[in-house]
C-alpha cells in the first residue's frame, strides 16, 4: 500500500512529460503536413502516358537530336515541364484610431416666491423650531443642486509587415481545361544542421511566364507558400515544453 502514492506521481510526471514532448514535435513538425498534402496531389495528377518511340521514315531530322532545342521553346507548358518562380512578397497593414469625449451637466432647482409662504415659514416656523435641530429653509436659495461630469479618451493603433524573397522551381502537375497550369515546388536547404524549407503550389498562366522560363509570385493563383525552418536556432525562437504545457493548462 505504501506504494501506491509512488507508482501515482511517476505516472503523473509521465503524462506531463509525454504531453510536453507530444507539443515540441507537433511545432517542430507543423509544416509536414503541407508537405504531404502536396506531394499526395502531386502522386494523384494525371500524367500522360509515356511516348513510343517516333520512326523517321529515312528522314534526316532526328527527333530526339540535341540540336532540337534550339528550335524549342523553353517556357513550361507540359506535365513534368519545370518553371522557376521569383517568390517577392511584401505585406503591410497599419491601423489607428483615436476617440477622445466629453460631457458636462448640472442641476439647480427651488423656490424663491411662493405666494408669501417664504414669509411665514421665515416668521412662525422657524422660530419655533430648537437650535438643536437643522433649520431648513426651501426658499430663496437653491433646495436641490447637483452636477455631472465625464470624461473619455481612447487610443489605439496597429501595424504589422512582412517580407518574403526567394527564388524556387515547380514542376508543372496538371495542365488545366484553359491551358492553365498547377505548379507544385519545394527546396530544402541545410547549412550546419540548420534546415530550410520552401513549399509552394499554386495555378499559373502560360502568358506569365518570361523568355527565361521565370514567373513572378505575384502572378500566380491560389498561391500557397510555406517557409520553415528547424535546428538549434529555430529551437531558440519558441518556449519550452514546459512552458507550452503551463500556457495550455494555465485558466488565468
Amino acid at each position: 500500500m505504501q506504494k501506491t502514492p509512488g507508482r501515482l506521481i511517476t505516472a503523473v510526471i509521465a503524462v506531463i512529460l509525454i504531453v510536453g514532448l507530444a507539443g515540441c514535435a507537433g511545432s517542430r513538425n507543423s509544416i509536414q503536413p503541407a508537405l504531404q498534402q502536396m506531394q499526395a496531389n502531386e502522386e494523384m495528377s494525371p500524367h500522360p502516358a509515356g511516348k513510343t518511340s517516333v520512326s523517321n521514315d529515312g528522314s534526316l531530322w532526328q527527333v530526339r537530336s540535341s540540336l532540337n532545342g534550339m528550335f524549342i521553346d523553353t517556357k513550361a507548358r507540359n506535365v513534368g515541364d519545370i518553371v522557376t518562380v521569383e517568390i517577392d512578397e511584401s505585406a503591410k497593414a497599419s491601423n489607428k484610431a483615436n476617440t477622445e469625449t466629453e460631457r458636462t451637466s448640472s442641476l439647480e432647482a427651488g423656490i424663491e416666491k411662493l405666494f408669501g409662504v417664504e414669509d411665514w415659514w421665515a416668521n412662525e416656523v422657524l422660530p419655533d423650531v430648537p437650535d438643536s435641530l437643522p433649520k431648513l429653509t426651501p426658499f430663496g436659495n437653491p433646495s436641490v443642486k447637483g452636477s455631472l461630469k465625464s470624461n473619455f479618451a481612447g487610443d489605439g493603433a496597429t501595424t504589422r509587415s512582412g517580407t518574403l524573397s526567394a527564388f524556387i522551381t515547380c514542376r508543372v502537375v496538371d495542365v488545366k481545361a484553359n491551358g492553365n497550369l498547377k505548379i507544385v515546388g519545394t527546396r530544402e536547404v541545410m547549412v550546419n544542421n540548420e534546415n530550410q524549407l520552401i513549399i509552394l503550389s499554386g495555378i499559373i498562366r502560360p502568358r506569365d511566364i518570361s523568355d527565361e522560363n521565370v514567373i513572378m509570385s505575384t502572378f500566380i493563383s491560389n498561391a500557397k507558400i510555406a517557409y520553415s525552418g528547424s535546428g538549434i536556432v529555430d529551437d531558440r525562437q519558441r518556449p519550452g515544453w514546459l512552458a507550452n504545457l503551463l500556457n495550455t493548462v494555465w485558466p488565468f
